[in-house]
């Protein structure tokens, strides 16, 4: 997979972007990995059903992902929840095959990463499926990420239940990226002039 260098403006969602700019402004503060306890997100309640957390554990040259806690909209996405398990063993093998090379790169890197591919629905809508992963400092890298998981469909209404499940539907990258460029938070300007 080839990833492109970004600045924080690919970020598209604004639930997303309020997520990434609190990091942002602990990296631009500390200019390293921030830890999660200093993370302090507001309106975090009406996140967590876009939120996943993971634990990163290292094993070898490779890192796996505990799943610490799944948010409602993954697990209708992906049909189960996986919290307890690790996510190369949560994933259908085609799916964790495009997913699990971006949260290597998360972790590989050092920064968030925000991809965005496209599925389609059991009715055949497309669907695109934004991922934005935060990055974490543990006692050597990252210990922890949290994922942000945005689907949206300009067909409007779609089915969320099993998206990320039937094989049939498997992800293709549109947006592939490290957000390694301009590490500083996107004003409330910044934001109006996007949207």
């Amino acid at each position: 997979m080839d990833f492109v260098s970004a600045d924080p403006s690919i970020v598209r969602s604004i639930r997303q972007r309020g997520m990434l700019n609190p990091w942002l402004r602990l990296y631009a503060q500390i200019h390293q990995l921030p830890k999660l306890e200093d993370f302090k997100l507001n309106g975090l309640p009406r996140e967590l059903d876009d939120l996943v957390f993971y634990s990163v554990e290292s094993c070898g040259n490779e890192a796996r992902f505990l799943i610490e806690s799944d948010g409602r909209r993954a697990y209708q996405a992906y049909g189960k929840s996986g919290k307890g398990r690790y996510l190369h063993e949560y994933l259908p093998p085609e799916i964790g095959n495009r997913v699990m090379p971006v949260y290597a790169e998360c972790v590989r890197r050092r920064f968030p990463v925000f991809t965005v591919s496209k599925v389609n629905d059991i009715t055949g809508a497309e669907v695109e499926f934004e991922r934005l992963l935060l990055p974490f400092a543990g006692e050597s890298g990252v210990g922890r990420v949290i994922a942000s998981l945005n689907t949206i469909s300009i067909e409007g209404g779609f089915e969320i239940r099993h998206l990320m499940k039937r094989n049939e539907s498997l992800p293709i990258y549109d947006v592939l990226s490290v957000i390694d460029q301009k590490l500083h938070p996107i004003g409330q300007k910044e934001l109006v002039e996007i949207v």
